[in-house]
C-alpha cells in the first residue's frame, strides 16, 4: 500500500469489496490491521476508550492464538472483529487453496464475517471465492503509519489531507506503527471530532458465514 487513497483501477479489480462508506454521511470508520500484540493493542484500546470511539480490528489469526486475552479485550470493549489471514500472507504469493486454507484457519480464532487481505491484494480466483463467505473491507485512506519514511506528524497530516465523508481509515496495530500512533492517533481522533465526523463500525454489513466452495 504505497498510496494514501486507492486509484480507480485498484477499486475496479475488486468491485464488490467495500472501499468507502456512504459519502453523504459525515462519518469515518477507523480500522487497525495486523494485531493483536502486547506492545501496541492495549494503548490503542485505551485511547479509543478515552475518546468513546469504536473501531474495527483486522487481526492475524496466529496473533490471536498467541494472545487470546487481547482478542477478548478488543471484543469486550465493543469493537468489531475482522479476519486478516492466519499468518499475514499475501494472496499473490500463495496458491489459491493454500491462501483460502490460511483464511479459514484464522476464522477458527477470530469468528468474523469481515475480511481484509494483507497488503490489499488477492488473485481474482481468491477474491471471487472469498466474497461468497465474507464482506471484504478495503480502505479509502491508508495512513502509512508503518513507513520508516514518515513521522507521526506526517501520519496526522495524511488524516487531515485525505479524510472525507465515508472514509475507511487504516492504521496498524504493530511494532512499526505504535511509536507514531502514540501521538498521531489521539491527534487524529481529536481533529476528526472537531470536524464533526461520527465514528462508525461495519455492523450493517454483518452476514451469516457460508462454506467456501
Amino acid at each position: 500500500m504505497l498510496i494514501e487513497q486507492p486509484s480507480k483501477w485498484l477499486r475496479w479489480l475488486y468491485p464488490s469489496a467495500i472501499w468507502r462508506m456512504d459519502p453523504s454521511e459525515k462519518s469515518v470508520y477507523l480500522t487497525f490491521d495486523d494485531g493483536p500484540i502486547p506492545q501496541s493493542t492495549p494503548f490503542l484500546i485505551e485511547t479509543l476508550e478515552r475518546y468513546d470511539v469504536k473501531a474495527t480490528f483486522f487481526m492475524v489469526g496466529d496473533n490471536v492464538r498467541k494472545y487470546p486475552e487481547l482478542y477478548e479485550l478488543i471484543k469486550s470493549k465493543g469493537h468489531r472483529l475482522g479476519n486478516h489471514t492466519h499468518n499475514h500472507i499475501g494472496g499473490l504469493r500463495h496458491p489459491h487453496r493454500e491462501y483460502l486454507q490460511n483464511v479459514l484457519k484464522a476464522d477458527e480464532y477470530i469468528h468474523s464475517c469481515l475480511f481484509r487481505p494483507p497488503h490489499g491484494w488477492m488473485t481474482q480466483p481468491q477474491y471471487l471465492t472469498l466474497r461468497k463467505k465474507y464482506t471484504i473491507i478495503m480502505w479509502d485512506l491508508v495512513t502509512r503509519d508503518y513507513s520508516k519514511l514518515l513521522t507521526a506528524d506526517e501520519v496526522f497530516e495524511n488524516i487531515k489531507r485525505y479524510a472525507r465523508n465515508g472514509s475507511i481509515i487504516t492504521f496498524h496495530d504493530s511494532l512499526k506503527s505504535i511509536d507514531k500512533l502514540k501521538t498521531a492517533l489521539p491527534q487524529s481522533i481529536e481533529w476528526l471530532k472537531e470536524q464533526g465526523y461520527e465514528f462508525k463500525v461495519f455492523d450493517e454489513y454483518q452476514q451469516r458465514s457460508r462454506h467456501l466452495k
